[in-house]
């Protein structure tokens, strides 16, 4: 790590070059290290270093890209040609990424909470009244993300966003689930799902209805950092509440932080908006929690001040919603931050409790020093 460069004081990731309490209270000062971090990252994966505002509007996600022509959107999916908006991945047909067999008990972050590692709605939305061991998830990963986290833990959507491989075609990839017997859930992740959204949902689709029809247990899951446009959101929140399954947004910060457009290059409103949304949906199957929730505790930046106003966040909205706070360990551009302290997951736990949040859960404890 190394001394600030706007305060001289505090420390700030060598990469980043800015502490947490310039980029809140002297973000001016504190913006050209962030464009010029974001700018040199993206770069190397052929993206615009933050979502474009000139030119034809995209409503896929919630970054509401603005492409002028001859350019692309944020995500890199999105092109103006000629006047025209040109999305050959990630439409209804053709998505970038891929999947593969995860047996239960998987890496889950709710785990404990979900039908397929606790049982949980037994026997409507689970095989077993307890871990489904023998049954599997089929874990789908994108190569795509509306965000890009300075310290992302899942660095392998960047080289296939670059080389646009490998592409999955919707019925073929519905039909390979579905053909297994020993797929009891379906969880979306990445990357990050909201930039193909149009391909999750329709495979999504796909799964549910022949599922529903054969009277089949299939979750569809989905863990997302929450930037979805609300008109595909809403679509596939549904056929998620239907099959048993749930949605985790990743709320890396607290609302309208200037952290989070710094440390993920995004304003985090639509995310906080959207969480807003599905708690109506929430509240119809408290048996398995829908909605969910995680923070990643990154040292130096995530602090106690951020995890108590997500706290507060959840809180107001309701109680019964899971939150996990989730163990760093040092990756991508902020190798040099090291690993979250046992005591502050503690404390951030006890600040939870306090809250009066009734499912919460320090996760990656083993990273924990």
């Amino acid at each position: 790590m190394i001394t600030c460069r706007v305060c001289n004081s505090e420390k700030a990731s060598e990469y980043l070059k800015v502490c947490k309490d310039c980029i809140r209270k002297n973000f001016e000062k504190s913006f050209p290290f962030i464009e010029k971090t974001h700018s040199e990252a993206r770069k190397k994966i052929n993206l615009p270093a933050f979502p474009p505002r000139k030119g034809i509007k995209c409503g896929i996600c919630g970054n509401e890209c603005e492409i002028a022509n001859g350019e692309k959107g944020y995500c890199g999916l999105s092109e103006n040609f000629k006047g025209k908006l040109v999305r050959k991945i990630g439409n209804k047909e053709i998505g970038l990424g891929l999947m593969y067999k995860d047996w239960h008990p998987t890496n889950c972050v709710p785990v404990q909470w979900c039908a397929g590692g606790s049982g949980a709605g037994y026997p409507n939305y689970a095989k077993l009244p307890s871990t489904e061991i023998g049954f599997a998830n089929a874990s789908i990963f994108l190569g795509t993300c509306s965000y890009h986290c300075l310290y992302c833990q899942n660095t392998d959507w960047h080289e296939m966003i670059k080389e646009r491989k490998p592409l999955m075609k919707a019925k073929e990839l519905a039909e390979e689930i579905l053909s297994d017997e020993s797929f009891t859930c379906v969880c979306w992740f990445g990357g990050s799902p909201e930039a193909q959204a149009p391909f999750v949902w329709n495979v999504s689709r796909l799964i549910r209805k022949r599922a529903k029809k054969e009277g089949r247990i299939l979750r569809i899951c989905l863990e997302s950092n929450g930037n979805f446009s609300w008109f595909w959101l809403k679509r596939i929140a549904k056929i998620s509440l239907e099959s048993g399954g749930g949605i985790k947004f990743d709320l890396k910060a607290s609302r309208g932080s200037n952290l989070n457009f710094a440390l993920s290059g995004v304003s985090n409103e639509m995310a906080y908006k959207n969480f807003e949304r599905l708690v109506s949906l929430h509240r119809k199957r408290p048996e398995v929690p829908f909605l969910r929730a995680s923070t990643l505790l990154v040292p130096h930046y995530i602090d106690l001040e951020e995890v108590r106003e997500i706290i507060k966040f959840i809180a107001s909205l309701d109680k019964t919603i899971p939150y996990s706070l989730l163990a760093f360990y040092p990756c991508y551009l902020f190798k040099d931050l090291g690993f979250t302290a046992k005591k502050f997951a503690e404390e951030c736990y006890r600040e939870a409790k306090k809250a009066g949040l009734e499912k919460v859960n320090i996760g990656n404890v083993h990273l924990l020093v």
